[in-house]
């Protein structure tokens, strides 16, 4: 399936969502916060209990651990704490370290803080919450009040300049969440804070020249979906579903919004230079670099003799190399495009790079 129709089905108003993972198939409630029978979790600031009958938290999946699992342990994971790759398949246990921690909850969409101490990811109950990565110290960050589609997280950071003070102020305003929230067939984006305690607020990308004449056009405020944060300044790139654009967004100094062409499911590299997306050419989803900067309008095709779809990429923390989601399972490769994808894993699902 294309990453187009791929799209088309993970932001739609259907009332639960089929997550495939090498257990079977695990059924998502995606419609509000009390449809997945786990029982209701604490708001900001306080603990969620493990769900009765559940391992601990941090627990392996049985036949799951020291590297392998599946039938007859044929099943390599891929993930080492060395290469800090991570996999969530939409079930209770998250792929990392050579295992599957049981993180006590369904956890879909996970991403991690810069600096890897936590991990955000949407639950079974469509909610925002936060964990540590044993999958203890769970927090709700953001509670769904029905009716929306909350997905694909990810921690906005940017680090004080000469020209920004190193306030508390400024470190706050950055030290959010941008998600994706799908409401009536709306796209929006939307942040909240990581420590919670505060409503949602919509994140509308905007330029400086708002309202100048001759200014630079606004971007769409609605169909804007797939944020992802990266660099040291604050930008977050995301697509447009309507138009098939990838923009990204900085309100560092001024508002300033690029477009960056065609594309979806885009992701910025740790250093803020690059950014990789997807993109369909000859029936096969392919993976695209580009400068983040806007300098040049060079790009490159990292999959030019694609044959299976490389969709959901994500950068290692050194910006060297690529993880993107397959129909096998995820596969590597260099983010210079000097080798072909090789495949890493068979587990089916998001990868993501701890920092």
């Amino acid at each position: 399936m294309s990453v187009r129709n791929r799209v088309r089905n993970r932001f739609g108003t259907v009332a639960a969502i089929a997550l495939m993972t090498t257990a079977g198939t695990v059924l998502v409630s995606a419609c509000g916060p009390n449809d997945s029978g786990n029982g209701p979790e604490p708001t900001a600031g306080a603990p969620i209990a493990t769900a009765p009958g559940t391992a601990a938290p941090g627990t392996p999946a049985p036949g799951k651990s020291g590297g392998t699992g599946g039938t007859g342990g044929k099943e390599t994971n891929g993930t080492t704490a060395a290469n800090h790759l991570t996999i969530s398949t939409g079930a209770q246990t998250v792929v990392m370290n050579g295992t599957t921690v049981d993180f006590g909850t369904v956890v879909r969409d996970l991403a991690w803080s810069p600096d890897g101490k936590k991990a955000a990811f949407v639950n079974g109950n469509g909610d925002l919450v936060t964990a540590n990565p044993d999958g203890s110290g769970k927090v709700t960050v953001a509670k769904n009040p029905g009716g929306e589609t909350w997905s694909h997280p990810s921690w906005q950071h940017a680090e004080p300049s000469a020209s920004i003070s190193d306030s508390p102020e400024f470190k706050e305003r950055f030290n959010t969440i941008v998600f994706s929230a799908s409401k009536a067939n709306v796209l929006r984006l939307e942040k909240v804070s990581a420590k919670g305690g505060a409503a949602p607020a919509v994140l509308t990308p905007r330029n400086s020249e708002d309202g100048v004449p001759g200014g630079t056009p606004q971007p769409p405020e609605t169909g804007n979906t797939w944020s992802n944060a990266g660099g040291t300044h604050g930008e977050v790139a995301y697509a447009n579903t309507p138009a098939g654009e990838v923009y990204i967004y900085d309100d560092y100094i001024r508002p300033a919004t690029r477009d960056l062409g065609k594309g979806s499911q885009p992701a910025l590299s740790p250093d803020g230079e690059q950014i990789v997306f997807v993109r369909a050419v000859n029936g096969h989803d392919h993976l695209f670099t580009k400068s983040a900067q806007g300098q040049s309008k060079a790009e490159k095709d990292l999959t030019p003799s694609a044959t299976a779809d490389y969709t959901e990429p994500a950068w290692s923390p050194d910006s060297k190399t690529i993880a993107a989601r397959t129909p096998d399972g995820v596969s590597t490769l260099p983010a210079d495009g000097s080798a072909a994808p090789a495949p890493v894993s068979t587990f089916k699902g998001l990868p993501a790079y701890r920092p």
